[in-house]
C-alpha cells in the first residue's frame, strides 16, 4: 500500500489530493464559525444578540447564509464581459486557498515546506489585485470600476509595508522558510524568545497593514456603502458574490496565521516545559482574529486620503528605517542573538 502512494503516479496524485483536502476542509469549516464569531463580537460591543436563531445559539447561521447565496439567481449586467465577470471571483477565491500550502501548523505539518515560502506568499498577494480589478472592469459600470481602482491602490500601498516588515524578520532569521522562522523563535524563555519582542514596533505596523490589505474596518473603503454603493463587487450576486466574500475572509485568516508564525512563535509553547504543537498555533490564530473583530467593532472608518497618507508617508518610511536598523543590529549582534537568530542557533 505504501509503495502505491509513493511510487505510482495515481498514488502520488491521490496522496497529494488527500493532503490538500486535509488542509482546505478544516480551514473552510473554521471560516464558517469565524464569521459567526465576528458577528457575535460586533453584536456584544453594541449590546445586542447577534446571530441566535439558526441552530443552537445561532451556530449554523453561516451555513444558512451559504445556502442562501448558492440558491439565489445569478444576475449578470447586460453590458458585462461575462468571461472576465465570472473569472474575477474565481481568482479572488482560489488565490487565498493555495496560499495555505506553505503555512506550517506544527513541526512538519505543512503541505509544501518551501525554502522560499515568503516569496510564494508575496506572489499570491500580488496576484490578488487582479481579481479586484477584473471584477470592477468587467461589470461595465462606473461605480464598481472606481471601487476596483481604489481597492487596488489600497492593496498595493500596504503590500509594500508588509513586505518591508517581513524583510526585518527574514534578516533576523536568515531564512525565507516559515518553519525555520518559527524554529528561530524557540528558546528557554518561552514567549520572551518570540519575535514580538525584538520586532515590537513592526508588530503593530504589520497588524494595521494587514487590516488595510484585507479591506477590514477601519480600512474597508472598497465596501464603503456611503461613498461607492458597495465597491468593486456591487454588480455581483449569488455565488460569485459569495466567492469574493469567502476569499476576503480567508485572506484575513491567512493574515492571522502569518502574524502567529512571524511574531508569536507559531506552534511553540509560550511556557517552557509545556509541549509544542498544533493547539498553540490554533489558539494564537484565534486570538489574532479576535483582535481583528474588535477593531471592526470599535473603530470608525478612515477617509481614503487618510488611508493613503498613512500607508505612504508613515508606514513606508518607518518600515524601511526598521529594515536598516535591524540590519545593523543583526550584523553587529547587538545583545547577543536578540536580532540575529541565525548566528546563535538558526
Amino acid at each position: 500500500m505504501i509503495e502505491f502512494f509513493t511510487q505510482t503516479n495515481l498514488g502520488i496524485i491521490l496522496l497529494t489530493l488527500g493532503q490538500c483536502l486535509l488542509v482546505i476542509v478544516p480551514v473552510f469549516v473554521t471560516l464558517a464559525f469565524l464569521m459567526y464569531a465576528d458577528r457575535k463580537v460586533w453584536a456584544a460591543v453594541q449590546i445586542r444578540r447577534g446571530p441566535n436563531v439558526v441552530g443552537p445559539w445561532g451556530l449554523l447561521q453561516s451555513f444558512a447564509d451559504l445556502l442562501k447565496y448558492v440558491v439565489k439567481e445569478i444576475v449578470v449586467p447586460a453590458g458585462a464581459d461575462k468571461v472576465v465577470f465570472f473569472l474575477a471571483p474565481m481568482i479572488a477565491f482560489v488565490l487565498p486557498v493555495i496560499a495555505w500550502a506553505v503555512i506550517p501548523f506544527s513541526d512538519g505539518w505543512v503541505l509544501a515546506d518551501l525554502n522560499v515560502a515568503i516569496l510564494y506568499i508575496f506572489a499570491i498577494s500580488s496576484l490578488e489585485v487582479y481579481g479586484v480589478i477584473m471584477g470592477g472592469w468587467a461589470s461595465n459600470s462606473k461605480y464598481p470600476f472606481l471601487g476596483s481602482l481604489r481597492s487596488a491602490a489600497q492593496m498595493i500601498s500596504y503590500e509594500v509595508s508588509i513586505g518591508l516588515i517581513i524583510i526585518g524578520v527574514i534578516i533576523s532569521t536568515g531564512s525565507l522558510n516559515l518553519s525555520e522562522i518559527v524554529r528561530a523563535q524557540d528558546g528557554s524563555f518561552g514567549l520572551l524568545n518570540w519575535y514580538w519582542l525584538p520586532h515590537l514596533p513592526m508588530l503593530f505596523l504589520f497588524f494595521i497593514s494587514a487590516l488595510a490589505e484585507t479591506n477590514r474596518p477601519p480600512f474597508d473603503l472598497p465596501e464603503a456603502e456611503s461613498e461607492l454603493v458597495a465597491g468593486y463587487q456591487v454588480e455581483y450576486s449569488s455565488t460569485p458574490f459569495l466567492l469574493f466574500m469567502i476569499g476576503e475572509l480567508m485572506t484575513v485568516f491567512l493574515m492571522c496565521g502569518l502574524v502567529s508564525v512571524l511574531f508569536f512563535g507559531g506552534w511553540l509553547s509560550p511556557i517552557p516545559g509545556l509541549p509544542d504543537g498544533f493547539l498553540w498555533m490554533a489558539i494564537k490564530m484565534l486570538l489574532v482574529f479576535f483582535m481583528f473583530a474588535m477593531v471592526k467593532a470599535i473603530t470608525p472608518r478612515y477617509r481614503y486620503d487618510q488611508l493613503m497618507r498613512l500607508g505612504w508617508k508613515v508606514f513606508l518610511p518607518m518600515s524601511l528605517a526598521w529594515v536598516v536598523l535591524v540590519s545593523f543590529l543583526a550584523k553587529f549582534e547587538i545583545l547577543g542573538g536578540f536580532w540575529a537568530r541565525y548566528a546563535v542557533g538558526g
